[in-house]
């Protein structure tokens, strides 16, 4: 059976409860929190920074957190966001000008090592820095704001970033970002994918527990070979 795991994207989440709205959809049977951070200069939005990130951790959210920086220069900022608790981190390969000294710099603070790839932007990079990730994510989006459409070409990407980490010999997530809702998480995880940032299609439902109930009920299906 494959493991699946659901992250949650708070930038959808309502900012103005943002403790309470973490907490819930933690409750609702979510597996960890994905925290986007945006400079209006990598990414044409401005949102969060490490103060917000240590609130959180102060209103007792415990959850893994993956910090994904979309942000121009990066290095800065990788220091402050292990301190105020992130797990993992996530840069992209156009934020630095020396990504592998940017990969070692947050494994030496502590967090496991994230790389994202814009819809794009070529896998190639891997090639040279397998050994140093702890998660591969592929954006189903162009970046800057939740709510868009899922890029079909995201799906082939998984495909090969998915060979990639099959034929090496380490134990690396695959995740994806940007569209992903209850009826096209089956065939993003036949694609290869393990983990999934789910955003928009949680926070605007009704009934967060239900909606993350369907979504594991579709990656049960695919766990099982029984496709709905």
């Amino acid at each position: 059976m494959k493991i699946f795991f659901l992250a949650s994207s708070i930038l959808s989440a309502d900012f103005a409860r943002l403790g309470d709205e973490t907490k819930k959809v933690l409750d609702s049977g979510i597996d960890m929190v994905h925290f986007d951070v945006m400079d209006n200069h990598f990414v044409p939005n401005l949102t969060m920074g490490p103060m917000v990130l240590r609130s959180l951790r102060q209103y007792k959210i415990h959850a893994d957190i993956d910090v994904h920086l979309m942000t121009k220069p990066v290095d800065n900022l990788i220091p402050q966001f292990a301190l105020a608790g992130a797990n993992y981190i996530t840069v992209h390969p156009e934020s630095t000008d020396h990504l592998d000294r940017t990969l070692d710099l947050i494994k030496f603070h502590g967090c496991k090592v994230g790389l994202g790839f814009n819809p794009a932007t070529p896998i190639g990079f891997l090639d040279y820095v397998m050994d140093k990730l702890d998660m591969i994510l592929l954006m189903s989006v162009n970046p800057g704001f939740g709510g868009q459409d899922f890029i079909p070409s995201a799906l082939e990407k998984l495909r090969e970033v998915r060979k990639k980490i099959d034929k090496s010999a380490y134990n690396i997530l695959l995740a994806v970002d940007g569209g992903v809702k209850v009826n096209n998480i089956a065939n993003i995880a036949l694609a290869g994918a393990n983990v999934f940032i789910v955003g928009s299609a949680i926070f605007n439902s009704n009934n967060y527990q239900k909606t993350i109930r369907n979504m594991r009920d579709e990656l049960d299906s695919v766990s099982h070979g029984v496709i709905h």
